[in-house]
């Protein structure tokens, strides 16, 4: 079944994209814990993280790692979080949440409410940093 995720991939959705290769696509989150919450999912349709074949998943992290260094130098944080959950989308994705605390990663938190405005001045952010 098609996921919300499966349409940003084949573009029939926008997104505020972070980053992309042949196999993993990185974007904000719409519903962020925190300013820079990014998305890392599989461009191959995975309902579960642990269901990735190994090599993949290993692709995925160190993909996910990229992005992380890229997001820690534009937005003001301690560390950047990584968190799978699973349960909200059908579809395997990481979340990568910049932390000053614990506290930003609690998933009961309320979300912030961002203008698509806000959201492109992250994206520009982040975008705006190299490897």
């Amino acid at each position: 079944m098609s996921s919300i995720f499966s349409k940003i991939i084949s573009e029939e959705l926008p997104c505020y994209k972070i980053a992309e290769d042949d196999s993993f696509l990185a974007f904000l989150d719409i519903n962020p814990l925190v300013e820079g919450h990014v998305l890392v999912i599989p461009k191959q349709e995975i309902d579960y993280l642990f269901d990735i074949d190994d090599s993949l998943l290993k692709d995925m992290v160190i993909f996910s790692k990229k992005v992380a260094k890229r997001i820690q130098k534009a937005i003001p944080c301690k560390r950047i979080g990584l968190s799978v959950i699973g349960l909200e989308v059908p579809h395997a994705h990481i979340h990568l949440v910049p932390m000053q605390s614990m506290k930003d990663m609690n998933f009961s938190n309320a979300k912030l409410a961002l203008s698509s405005s806000q959201l492109e001045v992250i994206q520009s952010k982040i975008n705006s940093v190299s490897e």
